[in-house]
């Protein structure tokens, strides 16, 4: 499936209902007079976050959405249907976003079966019955309906996840989340093997946390340099950063150095986040040079460097132990119970 984080669409509530014209005319009915039944209302746009989505790739091919019309009234003091309510379904995470300069956010779908009623149908038009007075009293005036509601949008997707991954190209990102996941990123011994984010979901110590990749960052990814730094919003929600540096980098204090700049550039309070920063790759060094490289990756950093290797597995146990401990307690998960059950799992994918 292709991943597609950003899209442009016309949303149009459906227009209410006219009202009706008609007049009571019944043999041996002493007072006949107006009977004209109000319109229905329009549908209403709706957003709904679900699950199981990842992407907006669906919008690429279908931009146009516009809700039912509600149906006219009738005699009788019949009102008329209300149209159906057009409900759009999108991925737990969706930003809508005004189409305007400034991008302002009208919305934000962050949890599974959030419903938004975006634009409201219009009300349907007042029968000829409604407007009878004491000196009008055969009116023949209607109401046609109110308008539905338009505009264009913009929906950004911001995937939700605990944990980001943020590093130079080739530092092992794809390699760590397949072997912590379930995931099946592609691995490749060249720059820019990730080009979209990618979800895994990891299982440690009976919980469940969910872990983004993003493309590798160059120096000079805010100004768009390499692939940019447009997938930088997908971490923007991550409770805890892990940073992987290569450890066969010709300078890892300068390669930590270049990733955290571009963060920085970035803002939406990325460097605020807990970081946690890990030395990758150590399966082709020895004990020395991990030692001396580590204590330079620390005296950069300012923080505690863990070691590991992704290909080989040394050292995710404890890694993943200080993910968990920077998310903090298990959101869907409920105190074990005296009887031994097992707990709630929750994953936002």
């Amino acid at each position: 499936m292709h991943f597609l984080d950003q899209a442009k669409i016309y949303v149009k509530s459906g227009w209410g209902g006219g009202g009706a014209v008609s007049f009571r005319r019944e043999k041996y009915v002493e007072y006949g007079g107006p009977d004209g039944g109000n319109g229905g209302k329009g549908g209403d746009i709706v957003f709904e976050a679900v699950a199981g989505l990842n992407t907006l790739i669906d919008f690429r091919y279908t931009q146009h959405f516009k809700a039912q019309r509600g149906h006219g009234g009738a005699g009788a003091n019949k009102t008329g249907a209300g149209g159906d309510d057009l409900v759009i379904k999108v991925p737990v995470g969706t930003q809508i976003l005004a189409d305007d300069e400034e991008r302002t956010l009208l919305a934000d779908l962050t949890h599974v079966g959030q419903r938004i009623v975006f634009l409201r149908g219009g009300d349907g038009g007042r029968g000829n019955a409604s407007y009878k007075t004491s000196t009008n009293r055969t009116p023949r005036q209607h109401g046609t309906g109110w308008p539905g509601e338009e505009a264009w949008v913009w929906l950004r997707l911001k995937l939700l996840a605990d944990a980001g991954l943020v590093g130079l190209p080739n530092a092992g990102k794809s390699t760590f989340i397949n072997a912590v996941t379930n995931a099946q990123a592609k691995v490749g011994a060249y720059a820019f093997t990730t080009t979209r984010p990618q979800l895994g979901v990891v299982r440690h110590k009976h919980r469940e946390f969910v872990v983004a990749d993003i493309p590798g960052l160059i120096e000079g990814a805010a100004e768009g340099a390499g692939i940019g730094d447009r997938f930088l919003g997908h971490i923007e929600r991550c409770k805890v950063l892990l940073h992987l540096v290569d450890a066969n980098d010709a300078d890892v204090a300068t390669s930590y150095r270049i990733v955290r700049d571009e963060l920085e550039a970035y803002g939406a309070g990325l460097t605020d986040k807990k970081v946690i920063v890990a030395l990758n790759k150590i399966d082709t060094l020895d004990d020395e040079l991990i030692a001396a490289l580590s204590a330079e990756l620390e005296a950069a950093s300012g923080a505690e460097v863990i070691p590991i290797s992704g290909a080989s597995g040394v050292g995710l146990d404890w890694v993943l132990d200080k993910l968990l401990e920077a998310i903090g307690p298990d959101r869907g998960r409920v105190a074990d119970d005296d009887d031994g059950e097992e707990p709630v799992e929750w994953s936002p994918v």
